[in-house]
């Protein structure tokens, strides 16, 4: 057996990814229906119908990006640093290339979703008067929203999502730096090392929970979900531990860091977010139960969970065009604003299809041409230089 083949065996198996498909199919399409709610003209006539359920999805249904943040951090662990072990997988030399795939991972989609707000809102503004419809935006805006620094720019952003992705690059370039950084070349042993890597990570998730995402004005940084963020990261190396005994200790600790933040200052959010990260690190075997991993579940569930970006990120333009068209053809009628709404739901699924298709498969084929010139150049095919 190898030396890697050993590395491996000590490793805990990841968790299925029935686990993650639920989750980001489910939260995907929460935030679909809560923003459906809270903006446009449609939502205002139907709410009469269920002012329950209205209520709950424009308020705490929100929480589900704490989903999106723990399942971001634990993925993205996966990618950058498996184990606190592998602290400099991605070194300094790699860092601008890992940061650029990411920006090209998530910009595509991004980006279409702002082209066609601002085709939509123009066609908007034309045909409905409401407050919810984005103004023209000025090239100051407009560059913002392209280089997803709205936020911290102080620039409204153009459609809903875009702050998500403008945090989650953030939070990526972060994890990707520590990993960087922690992976310096020292004469401390790999496990000293290891331990180090946990305990700095442990200081930067208590930091964000109990410090700074209890300050309002740093929504717009890393720092303020770092803690959300962070717990999926340790999710994903407590969920590799082998040893139960120390799994379970660990999951006690991470409890405990979450419990102490929400003693501090309770927040829903915070609470989403331990909870998330604890059935990450739990045995998934309540999956079976609850019938999630019947093929036709499991089938849909991952289905969903391909297009969740490409729905976070579309919905929004979608609904747009749609309430103009029902508010041209008959503004007070509940039954064509419902139809609206359910409308907007279908296009949006639909839209989200041909754009992880279309846009997916142009970026395997950049990949493939990247990696057949890294080939090339390694057998001598083609200079190499710097």
């Amino acid at each position: 057996m190898s030396a890697g083949t050993d590395r491996q065996a000590v490793l805990a198996p990841e968790p299925p990814s029935t686990l993650i498909d639920t989750a980001k199919a489910l939260a995907s399409q929460l935030i679909v229906a809560h923003h459906l709610v809270i903006y446009g003209p449609m939502s205002r006539q139907v709410q009469p119908l269920a002012p329950d359920l209205w209520a709950w999805l424009a308020d705490p249904a929100r929480q589900v990006v704490q989903v999106f943040l723990v399942i971001a951090g634990f993925l993205a662990a996966r990618s950058l640093m498996p184990t606190p072990a592998a602290a400099g997988r991605v070194g300094m030399a790699r860092l601008p290339r890992v940061l650029r795939d990411r920006v090209m991972r998530l910009a595509p989609v991004y980006w279409l979703a702002i082209a066609l707000v601002l085709l939509t809102s123009a066609v908007a503004r034309i045909g409905m008067d409401d407050a919810d419809t984005p103004a023209l935006p000025q090239l100051p805006q407009l560059a913002a929203n392209v280089l997803a620094l709205q936020d911290v720019t102080g620039q409204d952003a153009l459609s809903a999502g875009l702050w998500y992705v403008a945090i989650d690059l953030q939070l990526y370039a972060c994890l990707a730096l520590f990993g960087a950084v922690a992976g310096w070349r020292t004469r401390l042993t790999a496990q000293t090392r290891a331990v180090l890597v946990v305990l700095a990570m442990l200081g930067l998730v208590g930091l964000s929970l109990l410090l700074v995402n209890r300050l309002p004005d740093w929504d717009a940084w890393a720092p303020y979900f770092f803690g959300a963020y962070g717990l999926g990261v340790l999710a994903h190396w407590l969920g590799r531990m082998s040893q139960p005994a120390w799994r379970g200790i660990g999951l006690a600790g991470l409890c405990v860091l979450v419990g102490v933040a929400l003693v501090v200052d309770f927040r829903s959010r915070i609470a989403v977010a331990g909870a998330v990260a604890v059935l990450l690190v739990l045995s998934p075997a309540w999956l079976s139960w609850l019938g999630l991993t019947r093929p036709p579940l499991r089938a849909l569930m991952a289905w969903l969970a391909r297009l969740s970006y490409a729905v976070f990120l579309l919905h929004y333009p979608i609904s747009l065009v749609v309430a103009t068209a029902v508010t041209a053809l008959a503004p007070d009628s509940l039954e064509l604003n419902l139809l609206g709404l359910i409308g907007t739901w279908l296009l949006t699924l639909a839209a989200a299809q041909v754009a992880e298709r279309r846009i997916g498969a142009w970026q395997q084929r950049r990949r493939t041409r990247r990696d057949d010139v890294v080939l090339a150049a390694r057998r001598g095919a083609v200079p190499v230089t710097g």
